[in-house]
């Protein structure tokens, strides 16, 4: 569920018309609902109420910190990936022992980050990665906590590039090795095992292959547990799909109704990692039609965000609805949305019928919230977009649009060129 509704033909953000935003803070735009997100964080808090949890969202969907802060407040944690996110989060007031930091490729530096960070615990991906740790706690004088990223070769039947938990792939450690691995960590002087964790994959549309993944994670833990090593924190990762088009995704509820059964009368605090399901349905982008281009096959509807401001229809061939802002009646037309960037793969939108669009008109590309900015760049020498939340009838800018300065900002030029 969204708060992007139509109100008499126009689109509005909670009690804000996104024309108006559109005007006041160009294109392209992503606006965020505010109610939107706290009512899908507190869907999971609630579901899983009746069992001891942590929810560390994936910063990696969105690391806003406006909407870091929307959700520490609520009590939530950060699932990160890199020292940049760790900094986000914590800047975004996320108690450091809600952090846990996974990644199959954490640098010394990074590492030396979290352990002064005080982070709950290091997702290990690898023995060297493990022993890499260790290294540098000693050289700290740290103790590190860890949980090993545990791989149960669960197929979770996604997009291939979003798929995370199949022996193939580059995250975690196979299941059949776990307990190779744990008896490795219990040794370590600088290393304190507490936890286990895995993630199968992304924009997951069936409780099933959670279900499946944790059956078999669970048996590893009472084998852990015969051997003397006592789990104490079980890291079921995200993974939570949304609806883009025609998918209809379990929500956290049905996610608990079936896990929780399968964790009574065992003594774990359960973190779980959703990124996608929280932000996903809670932002759109917004970007405005340049000019209309006939082709010999299809029409052309040209816009000004394209592959650097949104890449999952590039990358992905994703698919985001396209709504205009002002909805006019008018007749249906073949065409591709297509960005300015200057490759073939720039489009937001291929072989889609939608209401003919007009130049200096609004479209907003739905579902826009996770792994939009997050994923943005600055090809072309484009500008990133600027981002704004609405609170009921109140708006905030949250980030600026970035001007011509901050992409050379860094720069230098050698004194041999002046």
């Amino acid at each position: 569920m969204h708060l992007f509704k139509y109100r008499s033909g126009e689109l509005f953000a909670e009690d804000v018309p996104v024309r108006g935003l559109a005007e006041k803070y160009g294109t392209p735009l992503f606006i965020y609902s505010y109610k939107t997100l706290l009512r899908h964080f507190r869907a999971y808090d609630e579901a899983f109420n009746d069992y001891p949890h942590i929810i560390c969202f994936a910063v990696k969907a969105n690391s806003n910190t406006a909407i870091l802060r929307v959700f520490s407040k609520q009590g939530g944690g950060a699932d990160i990936v890199s020292a940049g996110e760790l900094h986000a989060a914590l800047k975004a007031g996320v108690p450091s022992k809600k952090i846990v930091y996974a990644g199959v490729g954490k640098t010394e530096e990074e590492i030396r980050f979290a352990l002064r960070s005080k982070v709950l615990m290091f997702n290990v991906e690898s023995g060297s990665e493990l022993r890499q740790i260790d290294r540098v706690a000693g050289k700290m004088r740290a103790k590190a906590p860890v949980a090993l990223r545990i791989n149960p070769d669960i197929d979770p039947e996604t997009h291939p590039y979003i798929t995370t938990g199949l022996k193939k792939h580059k995250f975690g450690i196979p299941i059949g090795d776990a307990l190779e691995y744990y008896r490795l960590a219990s040794r370590l002087k600088n290393v304190n095992v507490i936890g286990i964790h895995k993630h199968i994959g992304s924009q997951i549309t069936k409780v099933t292959p959670f279900v499946d993944a944790l059956k078999r994670v669970l048996i590893l833990i009472d084998e852990l547990s015969m051997q003397g090593v006592a789990i104490t924190y079980l890291d079921i990762g995200g993974g939570l799909g949304i609806s883009y088009k025609d998918e209809e995704p379990p929500v956290p509820k049905d996610l608990a109704k079936n896990l929780i059964p399968l964790l009574e009368g065992r003594d774990l605090t359960l973190i779980m990692e959703p990124g996608r399901s929280i932000v996903g349905n809670a932002g759109i982008l917004v970007t405005k039609v340049l000019y209309l281009k006939k082709g010999v096959e299809k029409e052309f509807v040209i816009v000004d965000a394209g592959m650097n401001d949104l890449i999952r229809p590039s990358l992905y061939d994703a698919y985001h609805r396209i709504l205009p802002v002002v909805n006019r009646k008018r007749d249906a037309v073949f065409c591709d949305v297509v960005g300015p960037i200057c490759e073939s793969g720039d489009f937001l939108a291929r072989d889609r019928e939608l209401r003919r669009a007009r130049q200096g008109e609004y479209l907003a590309v739905m579902s826009a919230g996770a792994y939009g900015f997050s994923m943005s760049s600055n090809y072309n020498s484009r500008t990133r977009a600027a981002e704004v939340m609405v609170k009921g009838k109140e708006h905030f800018l949250i980030r600026r649009r970035e001007s011509y300065d901050d992409l050379i900002r860094n720069e230098r030029i050698p004194a041999f060129l002046k």
